[in-house]
């Protein structure tokens, strides 16, 4: 009997470890949260009149109204859309804002989401530095211009003007808020419009070419013009491989546990995709903080 009441113990340790050990080892695992914002850059917003003015201070309110949902977040890496080389310099003009000795009026480019939101939230949370993880390849929307079937790229592209030019034209009347604005091209439609737009629809676009005004910043020597528009998807697509690149070593190496990614908005259909068969992360909708059910 005293050695069976010793067995039941044994075993019943055994269980308690292994079971303790399961959970431990579920918490170590648990996925990265991650949260992407996509914006019409701010620092575009402005037409000449003073309602389309970021530094207003209805705009401002309205940021601040952002910036206090995303603070509910509360994540602790704040990615941005600055190219990893330029981390000195970022790290440089927070260490200012954050002691008041820069403002954004009188910074170049101070208007964009990077300071708007980025720093402006970054300070918020008392965070020692904001992370850049742009790879800037230029592409335009007009490089893609002759080729079969480019009529059906023409098409998405007018649909998509269509739905989002006249969102931007009442942020700049005032007629939207700012704050509205964020969370009208974040929505899950919205996304898959441009996405489709841009990873999709050019692969229908076979036998033309690129247009020889369209912006780009990539070397086009080695160009398949039979698939013209899969090039053009793959200018695109190039492009964001190396920003989720940026975004999983930047978080490998600072171990952010919440992160929260400010990009234009083009990019964030794409990033999704990628972080979604990542199991190593977990997406966030902006939507849950900027839309919280009542």
């Amino acid at each position: 009997m005293r050695f069976r009441g010793t067995y039941r113990i044994v075993f019943f340790f055994l269980l308690s470890f292994l079971f303790g050990t399961k959970t431990a080892f579920a918490q170590q695992t648990e996925p990265v949260e991650i949260l992407f914002l996509g914006f019409d850059h701010l620092n575009q917003l402005a037409n000449g009149t003073p309602q389309a003015e970021v530094f207003s201070s209805k705009k401002q309110a309205e940021l601040a109204k952002l910036n206090a949902a995303l603070k509910r977040f509360a994540p602790d890496m704040i990615m941005v859309e600055v190219e990893p080389r330029e981390q000195a310099r970022l790290d440089s003009l927070f260490r200012l804002y954050r002691s008041g000795s820069l403002r954004l009026t009188d910074l170049d480019g101070g208007r964009s989401e990077t300071y708007q939101v980025g720093f402006a939230l970054g300070k918020l949370l008392n965070h020692p530095r904001i992370y850049g993880i742009d790879h800037y390849e230029a592409t335009s929307q007009s490089l893609l211009s002759k080729g079969k079937n480019i009529e059906l790229f023409r098409q998405g592209l007018q649909k998509l003007q269509n739905t989002a030019r006249p969102l931007k034209k009442a942020v700049q009347q005032d007629s939207l808020s700012l704050y509205d604005y964020v969370v009208a091209i974040n929505r899950p439609a919205m996304i898959q419009l441009t996405h489709r737009l841009f990873y999709n629809t050019p692969a229908l676009v076979i036998n033309g070419d690129f247009s020889e005004s369209g912006v780009h910043s990539t070397d086009l020597s080695k160009l398949d013009k039979a698939y013209i528009g899969a090039e053009f998807i793959s200018l695109f697509y190039n492009r964001n491989l190396k920003i989720y690149s940026n975004i999983l070593t930047a978080q490998l190496k600072n171990r952010g546990r919440k992160l929260l990614v400010i990009m234009g908005q083009t990019h964030v259909g794409v990033l999704q995709d990628l972080v979604e068969d990542n199991p190593a992360y977990k997406i966030v909708s902006p939507l849950s903080y900027l839309e919280p059910k009542k």
